[in-house]
């Protein structure tokens, strides 16, 4: 008999780099910085609300599209922030997380053979969606170093096989933001052309610098072409509660239904209940910028005096730094082992220091391929190499942020600059 073969829709797909570098930082008991999730708690008021919900009886299926209120409470503060108008019955869609979100509107969109513009560097899970419903990704590279969108460029690249535009803004990893004249830009482009927007705009509240978010639903000739994603886990730092959502026009809506029903068909009862009632209260979310450019603002000065150079963070919890003062090398490999420093933002709050000879450090290729961005799995040795590691880096120049200190659960953390790669992605 024959063996049998099983052949792959996705042949280049890995396992998600956020997969691997998760369980990397648990194998290694390490601070994680792979992913988008703060490591502070949210809310208890947002707790209490989730648990009088589950008390009371809210813990069957929610309706597919979401509950009544929570649609309708988005579409209050949609409203509020932007002055667009979503029906919520028919324009509004709550989701399991953002991502489903992405993967239902690609789903919906894209054919055999359709393009898709990306934006690189670009979040991990657009690209395989694309291919797996038969779609060509065709890149754009963001302009170094403020990550501009070369319009010109993108409107060389339309065609009639263009089917789809992917935003992010704010934008992950870089930290860049839409201006208003980006809006003008892609408005001129699919005017004259059958194209549609994914919108990906999960940070839309962590913006700073009093800039104001430019979200494609405040433009009638892009609102009507676009799906929008966000995300709760994002505005109230419960990323695990995987609670997000989609709103369009009724017609794209209509299809991006069909997809979702047969994705997760609903999503968790009391977690929709309690954001519906937090939601009442907008200035909950209007906070949220000052929240983190407060942390951001500290992460900067903390690196003020090394010899990394940081570039602009507009917005979202991550700051990249250029070390072109330390190091030309890039590491082109998505995975290798290798004895070095490395740099974390650990708690929200400080710099930390950690190192561990023999870590894992990937550069992420599906995510920040053009750019050499990495995300690492830092893990903690003993405070005995702390010590003698810190005071290595002291000889040779470092800036030292702190004395090693233990975490309580017994690892020691001091501070760590890396002096191997190019640039760094940084969760602040």
């Amino acid at each position: 008999m024959a063996k049998l073969t099983f052949g792959s829709k996705l042949p280049t797909v890995e396992t998600s780099v956020f997969t691997t570098m998760s369980a990397l930082a648990r194998e290694h008991q390490a601070i994680n910085l792979s992913q988008g999730f703060p490591d502070f708690s949210a809310d208890p008021v947002l707790f209490s609300m989730v648990d009088e919900a589950m008390r009371s009886g809210q813990n069957q299926y929610a309706p597919a599209i979401g509950l009544p209120q929570l649609r309708e409470s988005i579409a209050g503060l949609i409203h509020a922030r932007y002055g667009a108008d979503y029906d919520p019955e028919t324009e509004i869609t709550v989701t399991s997380g953002a991502t489903e979100a992405l993967f239902c509107a690609i789903a919906a969109l894209v054919r055999e053979g359709d393009e898709v513009i990306v934006f690189e560097p670009a979040y991990d899970s657009y690209v395989p969606v694309i291919e797996l419903f038969g779609g060509k990704p065709v890149f754009v590279s963001l302009e170094y170093p403020d990550y501009n969108i070369p319009w010109d460029h993108v409107k060389r690249l339309v065609n009639s096989s263009t089917r789809l535009i992917i935003l992010n803004s704010p934008h992950n990893p870089t930290g860049a933001t839409l201006s208003k004249a980006d809006m003008q830009n892609l408005s001129k482009i699919v005017s004259s052309n059958p194209i549609w927007i994914l919108s990906d705009e999960v940070y839309e509240h962590i913006i700073f610098d009093g800039q104001a978010h430019e979200t494609v639903s405040k433009y009638p000739n892009l609102f009507e072409r676009s799906f929008v994603v966000s995300s709760f886990g994002k505005t109230f730092h419960t990323t695990g509660w995987k609670v997000g959502y989609c709103t369009a026009p009724e017609n794209m809506m209509k299809e991006f239904r069909k997809i979702h029903q047969y994705v997760t068909f609903s999503t968790s009862t009391p977690f929709q209940h309690a954001i519906a009632r937090y939601l009442q209260n907008h200035d909950r979310v209007l906070s949220l910028g000052q929240f983190y450019q407060e942390k951001r603002d500290l992460f900067r000065a903390g690196l003020k005096d090394s010899k990394f150079r940081l570039l602009p963070c507009e917005g979202t919890y991550f700051q990249v730094a250029s070390y072109a003062n330390i190091s030309n090398e890039i590491y082109e490999n998505k995975t290798k082992g290798f004895k070095s420093y490395f740099l974390s933002f650990g708690d929200g709050a400080r710099l930390e220091i950690m190192q561990k000879a023999g870590i894992q450090a990937s550069t992420n290729n599906e995510f920040i391929e053009s750019f050499g961005l990495i995300h690492f799995a830092i893990a903690v040795g003993s405070k005995e190499i702390v010590d003698s590691k810190t005071e290595e880096l002291r000889a040779n120049g470092f800036v030292i942020i702190g004395e090693p200190r233990t975490t309580g659960d017994g690892y020691y953390e001091s501070v760590v600059l890396d002096p191997e790669n190019n640039r760094i992605e940084i969760i602040v």
